[in-house]
């Protein structure tokens, strides 16, 4: 067996070890405090000083020499989630929603109520009048958020009692990612945008440590928590860095080239082109490296390379990610995408990097 594939094998089970473990813990956008810290022991225990930003994120200096062409890898670990935004006479939740959450994604899905006071309640998010039994217009009825409400495991009946809960407007409602890994090597769940991602960062911080490897450039990561709604990197792009990657899902849909076992590399999204030097370097490292790739325009997308640029950042900017089908829905992925994503990496920045036994 070559060496790259047993750097594949290892660290791949490691991401995804990482991914199943960041899933379980919610972090809707605007509550990523838990999903944070989480990640912060765990680049500390790879022998990291990550640092908290001021608006909830994770910077962490993998190394390397200022040379003015420093690179920063963003991954988001906010989430779809939603809010309270009232509670109904009969003591069910109405929701507004965090992110592009949508409705007729997430009917009969199970989710928590975490309070401001840290309690947590269950309950299902139904369609009002949810019954086919009763509700002759079930079938063609829309599915809204202003049609939809959120069914409270408890014995409440009216707004009193869901108040005596310490349920009140402005909480957060977490959906059940509801996790599952096949035989045949698929990744389903929730949210694998964009904690999949997240996951392989980790994936190659360790690798950059475990494997003694000198970079010939300063690569920074950042955990950003606002992606979901616009502007998760618009305020922290380190001095010196003069190139952002988005490490994002990869689009699986009608129409585009790649598959859930493939790395994408997007040429163009909703915001426009990304770079083309580095779009170009992306492909010329997946060929170099023999990768399974896809190079596709995403009609319906954005990403945190784009959010630094629409703050003022004067940097160039590519997105990169293992394919995801089904986006903001049940969503499915396979580790051959996380491999090919994560040797693409290796790759592309190994340009400017050298192990130790190499020296």
């Amino acid at each position: 067996m070559s060496k790259k594939k047993k750097y594949s094998k290892k660290y791949v089970n490691y991401i995804l070890e990482q991914t199943a473990a960041l899933l379980a813990i919610p972090s809707p956008t605007g509550y990523t405090g838990e999903a944070v810290g989480y990640l912060c022991e765990e680049y500390r225990r790879l022998g990291y000083e990550p640092v908290q930003t001021v608006k909830g994120g994770l910077l962490v200096d993998l190394g390397g020499p200022d040379t003015g062409e420093g690179l920063l890898l963003e991954a988001h670990t906010d989430t779809l989630g939603a809010m309270v935004a009232s509670v109904k006479g009969n003591g069910r939740l109405a929701l507004t929603p965090l992110g592009g959450l949508e409705p007729n994604n997430t009917e009969a899905e199970n989710c928590l109520v975490i309070t401001r006071d840290g309690k947590r309640y269950e309950g299902t998010f139904q369609l009002a009048n949810a019954s086919v039994h009763v509700n002759g217009g079930y079938g063609s009825a829309k599915r809204s958020f202003d049609g939809m409400e959120l069914v409270l495991d408890e014995d409440v009946e009216n707004p009193k009692d869901v108040e005596k809960l310490g349920i009140s407007v402005g909480d957060i409602v977490a959906f059940d990612p509801r996790t599952r890994f096949t035989q045949s090597g698929y990744l389903k769940s929730r949210f694998l945008d964009d904690k999949l991602s997240v996951g392989i960062l980790l994936g190659y911080a360790r690798w950059l440590k475990e494997e003694n490897v000198t970079l010939t450039r300063r690569v920074y990561q950042h955990i950003t928590v606002y992606e979901e709604v616009g502007h998760g990197a618009c305020g922290t792009v380190p001095k010196g860095v003069s190139e952002v990657l988005s490490v994002d899902m990869g689009c699986v849909g009608e129409g585009l080239g790649c598959t859930e076992r493939q790395v994408s590399i997007c040429a163009k999204d909703s915001g426009g082109p990304y770079n083309y030097e580095v779009v170009g370097a992306l492909i010329a490292a997946a060929r170099e490296a023999d990768l399974s790739y896809a190079v596709d325009v995403y009609p319906h997308y954005g990403s945190d390379a784009e959010a630094a640029l629409g703050a003022g950042y004067d940097v160039k900017h590519g997105l990169i990610g293992a394919g995801v089908y089904a986006s903001h829905g049940y969503e499915r992925s396979h580790r051959d995408g996380v491999k090919n994503t994560f040797e693409l990496l290796r790759q592309y920045i190994g340009h400017g990097a050298v192990t130790q036994e190499q020296e």
